[in-house]
């Protein structure tokens, strides 16, 4: 199912940004594309979401659909490769994304793959005035790419029912990131397409959790997501924040 709805001229949406990710949609299933290093960060995410889920709502992680009834909302859900394997694990998921182009995508590849996923053109805070909640709320690789970081985190904050969980993923501030994620990774890598990331829109941890603490999100934990070069695999690391790093977040009462 899609959606289509009138994009704001302001709020957290950035034009650019959205224009270029919208030049590539085509891509997003091609591992070997310029989403290539979404599909290698994937099973980290996918593992890390999905064993706090089960561990707060005390369920297997290991169960086939761990995440069964439970409602969950990825907030920039690009072409869906998030959205596929969260609907796998027993979810019911809604895909939102501000650029049309990808919302095609990924709703063509869902349909393809006899998923049922709810995808749908827009932003987060028209979520909220919509009224919408969810049990669990993704917003992972998004919160660098917003025009308006703070109504942003405190919109993903109000989407999520109260003692529900929120996952947020994105890079830090540092020069270590600025070196290996921009320089490395867009210039002499190649893995991204230039002009991909800002540093200066790069978000210190501390400054997402008290962002998500506006919107009524306690941060519960905060790691590291390391790449080792030599495997060519990402993991989690608990003591390396300087480059990429992933929260999730408990939803008090509201």
């Amino acid at each position: 199912m899609v959606e289509t709805a009138q994009i704001p001229a302001a709020g957290t949406i950035d034009p650019d940004d959205v224009e270029r990710f919208s030049r590539i949609a085509d891509e997003w299933w091609d591992p070997t594309g310029k989403f290539a290093p979404l599909h290698r960060l994937n099973p980290v995410r996918i593992g890390y979401i999905r064993d706090r889920v089960a561990a707060h709502w005390q369920r297997d992680a290991l169960n086939g659909e761990p995440l069964k009834e439970l409602s969950l909302l990825d907030i920039g859900c690009g072409g869906g490769l998030l959205s596929e394997p969260m609907t796998r694990l027993g979810a019911s998921v809604t895909g939102v994304d501000a650029s049309s182009r990808n919302i095609g995508v990924a709703a063509l590849h869902a349909e393809a793959q006899g998923l049922a996923i709810d995808y749908r053109q827009g932003t987060a805070e028209a979520l909220v005035e919509s009224g919408a909640q969810f049990d669990v709320v993704l917003a992972l690789e998004i919160v660098e790419h917003v025009a308006d970081v703070d109504l942003f985190l405190r919109s993903c904050g109000r989407l999520v029912k109260p003692g529900g969980l929120l996952f947020l993923s994105t890079l830090n501030r540092t020069a270590k990131a600025w070196a290996l994620a921009i320089v490395g990774a867009e210039y002499v890598l190649g893995w991204l397409p230039r002009g991909t990331h800002d540093w200066k829109k790069f978000l210190k941890p501390s400054e997402v959790a008290r962002g998500l603490r506006a919107g009524g999100i306690e941060t519960q934990e905060i790691v590291g997501v390391v790449y080792a070069p030599l495997s060519r695999k990402w993991s989690v690391n608990r003591n390396d924040l300087d480059v990429n790093y992933m929260l999730y977040g408990v939803a008090g009462p509201k």
